[in-house]
């Protein structure tokens, strides 16, 4: 008599609508809760301030002093603070993918995009332009701990001549 049950007609009010909705509601917050936990674990993500003494800059470099990454959305964010070589405050902004694609630059009179790829968990490729010309290239690895990162950057300045710089960045708690 118990399988008689489960062959009426008579919907078993409650149940099968409910688990549709638990399960659909389920799914949703583990794909949210699985995103933000790829974001947050990631460890170029964060606040990280200039280590001036560990780092090697041409006469000519900014010092960016303050950088962060953070999400917004499905982009990352990338504000970078510091100083120019004359010591005036400069201020600059990208906001992209880590997909090796240009994305717009604001407030750097050096370049106009910025392209960043993913290589692995700990380091970034990335590509600088001005007016589509390459005028750097270089790579942001963070260290094992993540407890610092360091940018190498090679190109060539804005008379033409080469240089290369090497930025140590220490991680903010």
């Amino acid at each position: 008599m118990g399988s008689e049950k489960t062959l009426t007609k008579k919907p078993n009010i409650g149940s099968i609508g409910d688990m549709k909705s638990q399960t659909t509601v389920l799914i949703l917050a583990l794909c949210f809760f699985g995103a933000a936990l790829s974001f947050a674990d990631d460890s170029l993500m964060g606040t990280w301030k200039l280590n001036e003494t560990k780092s090697k800059f041409t006469a000519e470099a900014n010092k960016n002093h303050t950088v962060v990454y953070e999400t917004v959305g499905e982009n990352v964010k990338i504000t970078v603070d510091g100083k120019d070589k004359d010591g005036k405050s400069t201020h600059n902004e990208w906001s992209g993918k880590f997909d090796g694609k240009d994305y717009a630059v604001t407030g750097d009179p050096t370049s106009d995009t910025r392209s960043y790829k993913k290589v692995n968990d700990h380091t970034l490729a990335m590509t600088v332009k001005k007016d589509g010309k390459v005028t750097s290239t270089g790579q942001v690895v963070v260290s094992a701990d993540g407890k610092s990162r360091v940018v190498s950057t090679s190109g060539t300045d804005s008379g033409g001549k080469k240089v290369s710089n090497k930025v140590v960045y220490d991680k903010q708690q």
